[in-house]
């Protein structure tokens, strides 16, 4: 039996190998368990799930065995996107939340997300302790339950509807009456996930054409991973770029936690540009001030930008619950990662894919012009920056050496010097012209992730090669 282990965005693993109801009850019993020595179980806990096959179940397995223990859960009715559970943490001031998703994983994975009191996910202290316990309990039948009919009964089990309250707090911070005023046509793709109906029903409501694709519910995902990167959105791509009225194409993954977008001409956004497209327009249209935070392996485009408007910006290691502390402690005004994740002050702590969307919805209708235009404009103002990023899967004997070399990084590289090394998250070279490397091992499989960033696609591609023949060589 494999031990549990929580990786970045929470415990993960594929449908009836790992991924059991005995292993659930089990991750649940430890989380309660932890409760109940470091925070306060009787405030309850959120109980969500998205799409994927099981959610139900899992769910009402999860609060016979936190009733088992005393701690009183409320399971959101159907299934429910990420940053709403996080929402719904806040506003019922609850102890936590028990999500079961993958995210944007393929439809035979599920997953357990393990959110705190304060609404993002749980730091890596935290998780350890639970994995701790978890594992203690593995091959025991050692958690405590309670039939479900008991349970609600006794006052420990209530289902809640958390929509209607994070959409009235969406209408607090999007401009729906500037997006209607554009008068644009939008598609929206859900990906078959939990963002169903969220991003239509505003965007409807402030008036708009809006065209949905892929908005049933199929535990399958259309049979592709629910990913909102070009690789996967090919409906969203090939349906904006027919129509010459559409104006803008948004995504949301499975669990709507991360978001895609597709400009007019129906080219895929990099999330790297979006995050400095959005950090600009909060700054020049919406008076926002403040620094911002992105991930070691996320563009230093938004760096440009925040020097251009006199701010600094946080680095952090990979995962958006670094992220999310600075915006639960009102230090930034946007933070986010190169794999589309983005949340903003007074925000949840966590992931916002609907949010992400509807904030460039309405950039691009305050703005009056296609994202490719104000990326150029942007460029103008500050630089360009291109990036990339590779996944390397390494030999055995490359797997075994890989953690010497990294240890040991070369002083230049593509004729290069190396100005500054940087280890909060892998191994990042900074070099004397603004461009980057960064070494990132993966801790659950033998690939090495290289990410790189240059000022031109001719310096980037040769930056990426020589990074490449360095792990491979």
């Amino acid at each position: 039996m494999n031990p549990i282990k929580f990786g970045t965005s929470g415990w993960r693993g594929i449908l009836a190998e790992d991924f059991t109801l005995e292993n659930v009850r089990i991750v649940t019993q430890a989380i309660a368990d932890y409760l109940h020595t470091d925070s306060d179980p009787a405030k309850g806990v959120i109980i969500g799930h998205d799409s994927r096959f099981f959610g139900e179940r899992f769910s009402r397995e999860t609060a016979r065995v936190l009733a088992g223990s005393g701690v009183p859960s409320f399971i959101c009715k159907g299934d429910t996107p990420t940053p709403v559970i996080a929402f719904e943490i806040m506003r019922r001031g609850c102890a936590g939340a028990i999500n079961f998703t993958a995210s944007h994983n393929p439809y035979e994975y599920n997953g357990i997300k393990f959110s705190t009191a304060w609404g993002g996910p749980a730091l890596p202290e935290v998780t350890a302790d639970i994995e701790r316990r978890a594992n203690a309990m593995l091959g025991e039948v050692c958690y405590r339950d309670m039939p479900l009919d008991q349970a609600v009964r006794n006052g420990l089990v209530e289902e809640i509807n958390p929509m209607p309250a994070y959409l009235d707090d969406l209408r607090s911070k999007i401009d729906l009456d500037a997006i209607g005023r554009s008068g644009m046509t939008i598609v929206v793709d859900p990906m078959f996930g939990a963002g169903r109906d969220y991003m239509e029903s505003l965007l409807v409501e402030a008036g708009l054409l809006v065209q949905t694709i892929n908005g049933g519910c199929d535990p399958y995902f259309g049979g592709l991973p629910p990913d909102p990167s070009p690789a996967h959105l090919n409906d969203l791509i090939t349906r904006v770029k027919g129509d010459k009225q559409i104006a803008l194409g948004l995504a949301t993954d499975g669990d709507a936690d991360r978001y895609g977008i597709v400009d007019a001409d129906g080219a895929f956004i990099e999330p790297n540009y979006i995050l400095a497209l959005l950090y600009d327009y909060l700054i020049r249209r919406k008076g926002e001030r403040g620094d911002a935070a992105r991930s070691v392996a996320t563009s230093h485009f938004i760096d440009a930008v925040a020097a251009h408007h006199g701010y600094a910006v946080r680095e952090t290691p990979v995962g958006f619950k670094y992220i999310g502390e600075f915006i639960r402690d009102n230090q930034i005004v946007i933070g986010g990662e190169e794999s589309a994740g983005l949340s903003l002050r007074g925000h949840v702590p966590d992931k916002d894919g609907i949010l992400a969307c509807l904030l460039v919805a309405e950039m691009v209708a305050v703005e009056g012009k296609t994202i490719g235009q104000l990326l150029s404009d942007l460029y103008s103002r500050v630089g360009e920056y291109h990036t990339a990023r590779k996944n390397l899967r390494l030999s055995s004997d490359l797997a075994e050496k890989i953690g010497d070399k990294l240890a040991s990084p070369p002083d230049q590289l593509a004729g290069k010097k190396v100005a500054q090394v940087i280890t909060v998250d892998g191994v990042k070279l900074l070099f004397d012209d603004g461009s980057w490397v960064l070494f990132r091992k993966s801790g659950t499989e033998p690939v090495v992730r290289v990410y790189a960033e240059a000022s031109s696609e001719v310096a980037l591609q040769q930056l990426t090669a020589a990074a490449v023949e360095f792990v491979e060589a």
